[in-house]
Protein backbone atom coordinates (compact mmCIF):
# COMPACT_ATOMS: atom_id res chain seq x y z
CA UNK A 1 0.00 0.00 0.00
CA UNK A 2 1.32 3.45 -0.82
CA UNK A 3 1.73 5.93 2.62
CA UNK A 4 0.16 9.37 2.06
CA UNK A 5 1.29 11.73 4.03
CA UNK A 6 -0.60 12.62 7.40
CA UNK A 7 -0.23 16.75 7.29
CA UNK A 8 -2.14 16.89 4.03
CA UNK A 9 -5.52 16.52 3.39
CA UNK A 10 -6.99 14.52 0.23
CA UNK A 11 -10.18 14.93 -2.44
CA UNK A 12 -11.68 11.97 -4.13
CA UNK A 13 -9.89 13.51 -7.49
CA UNK A 14 -6.90 12.59 -6.31
CA UNK A 15 -5.90 16.38 -5.22
CA UNK A 16 -4.09 17.59 -2.24
CA UNK A 17 -3.53 19.89 0.39
CA UNK A 18 -1.82 21.06 2.82
CA UNK A 19 -2.76 23.98 4.91
CA UNK A 20 0.29 26.42 6.54
CA UNK A 21 -2.52 29.09 8.09
CA UNK A 22 -4.43 30.61 5.71
CA UNK A 23 -2.58 29.13 2.95
CA UNK A 24 -2.74 25.70 0.98
CA UNK A 25 -0.77 24.27 -1.25
CA UNK A 26 -2.50 22.27 -3.72
CA UNK A 27 -0.78 18.92 -5.87
CA UNK A 28 -2.15 15.51 -6.95
CA UNK A 29 -1.70 12.71 -5.18
CA UNK A 30 1.08 9.87 -5.79
CA UNK A 31 -1.90 7.80 -7.09
CA UNK A 32 -2.71 10.32 -9.62
CA UNK A 33 1.02 10.96 -11.27
CA UNK A 34 1.16 7.06 -10.99
CA UNK A 35 -2.19 6.87 -13.49
CA UNK A 36 -0.85 9.66 -15.35
CA UNK A 37 2.32 8.37 -16.42
CA UNK A 38 5.24 10.73 -17.29
CA UNK A 39 4.02 14.14 -16.82
CA UNK A 40 5.10 16.75 -19.78
CA UNK A 41 3.27 19.99 -18.97
CA UNK A 42 1.38 21.58 -16.64
CA UNK A 43 -0.84 24.13 -17.19
CA UNK A 44 -1.18 27.09 -14.34
CA UNK A 45 -3.75 29.62 -13.39
CA UNK A 46 -1.97 32.88 -12.49
CA UNK A 47 -1.59 34.47 -9.33
CA UNK A 48 -4.41 36.60 -8.59
CA UNK A 49 -7.11 34.08 -10.09
CA UNK A 50 -9.48 33.33 -7.90
CA UNK A 51 -11.71 30.02 -8.03
CA UNK A 52 -14.51 28.01 -6.04
CA UNK A 53 -13.97 24.45 -4.47
CA UNK A 54 -14.30 21.79 -7.28
CA UNK A 55 -13.49 24.50 -9.70
CA UNK A 56 -10.51 23.50 -12.61
CA UNK A 57 -7.46 25.74 -11.94
CA UNK A 58 -5.31 23.58 -14.63
CA UNK A 59 -4.01 21.08 -16.74
CA UNK A 60 -1.95 18.31 -16.11
CA UNK A 61 -0.40 16.43 -19.52
CA UNK A 62 1.08 13.55 -19.20
CA UNK A 63 2.60 10.96 -22.08
CA UNK A 64 -1.01 8.50 -22.28
CA UNK A 65 -3.36 11.63 -21.59
CA UNK A 66 -4.42 15.11 -19.87
CA UNK A 67 -6.07 15.50 -16.74
CA UNK A 68 -7.77 18.70 -15.51
CA UNK A 69 -7.40 19.56 -12.27
CA UNK A 70 -9.54 20.76 -9.06
CA UNK A 71 -9.05 23.35 -6.31
CA UNK A 72 -10.29 21.41 -2.99
CA UNK A 73 -11.19 25.05 -1.62
CA UNK A 74 -12.25 28.47 -2.40
CA UNK A 75 -9.76 30.94 -2.72
CA UNK A 76 -7.03 33.55 -4.63
CA UNK A 77 -4.05 32.09 -6.13
CA UNK A 78 -1.03 33.46 -4.57
CA UNK A 79 1.99 31.68 -6.04
CA UNK A 80 2.23 29.09 -8.49
CA UNK A 81 4.89 26.74 -9.06
CA UNK A 82 7.23 28.01 -12.22
CA UNK A 83 9.59 25.59 -11.55
CA UNK A 84 7.15 23.05 -13.33
CA UNK A 85 7.42 24.90 -16.35
CA UNK A 86 10.82 23.99 -17.58
CA UNK A 87 10.27 20.80 -15.46
CA UNK A 88 7.19 19.19 -15.08
CA UNK A 89 8.43 16.03 -14.28
CA UNK A 90 8.75 17.16 -10.60
CA UNK A 91 5.30 16.05 -10.35
CA UNK A 92 6.17 12.64 -10.72
CA UNK A 93 9.38 12.79 -8.70
CA UNK A 94 7.72 14.50 -6.20
CA UNK A 95 4.34 15.28 -5.54
CA UNK A 96 4.29 16.05 -2.36
CA UNK A 97 7.30 18.76 -2.04
CA UNK A 98 9.05 19.77 -5.17
CA UNK A 99 6.31 19.03 -7.49
CA UNK A 100 3.26 21.45 -5.81
CA UNK A 101 1.25 23.28 -8.31
CA UNK A 102 -0.18 26.14 -6.16
CA UNK A 103 -0.85 28.40 -3.15
CA UNK A 104 -4.14 29.38 -2.60
CA UNK A 105 -5.40 32.05 0.16
CA UNK A 106 -8.32 30.06 2.05
CA UNK A 107 -11.81 32.06 2.25
CA UNK A 108 -12.75 29.14 4.82
CA UNK A 109 -10.20 27.03 6.65
CA UNK A 110 -12.82 24.98 7.31
CA UNK A 111 -13.55 23.91 3.74
CA UNK A 112 -10.61 21.74 4.04
CA UNK A 113 -12.41 19.63 7.36
CA UNK A 114 -14.57 18.06 5.08
CA UNK A 115 -11.67 16.94 2.70
CA UNK A 116 -10.25 13.13 3.58
CA UNK A 117 -7.59 12.33 5.80
CA UNK A 118 -4.46 10.23 4.62
CA UNK A 119 -6.28 7.15 5.85
CA UNK A 120 -9.77 7.73 4.47
CA UNK A 121 -7.91 8.65 1.24
CA UNK A 122 -5.80 5.52 1.52
CA UNK A 123 -8.81 3.58 1.78
CA UNK A 124 -10.75 5.27 -1.51
CA UNK A 125 -7.53 4.65 -3.61
CA UNK A 126 -7.92 1.18 -2.49
CA UNK A 127 -11.56 0.50 -3.21
CA UNK A 128 -11.24 2.54 -6.52
CA UNK A 129 -8.47 -0.35 -7.27
CA UNK A 130 -11.38 -3.19 -6.38
CA UNK A 131 -13.95 -1.57 -9.09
Amino acid sequence: MAAYPEDIQYTKDHEWIRVQGDTGIIGITDFAQEQLGDVVHVQLPKVGEKFSARDTFGEVESVKTFSELFTPVTGEVTAVNEALADSPELVNSSPYNDGWMIKIRLNDPGEVDGLLSSTEYEDFVESQKEE
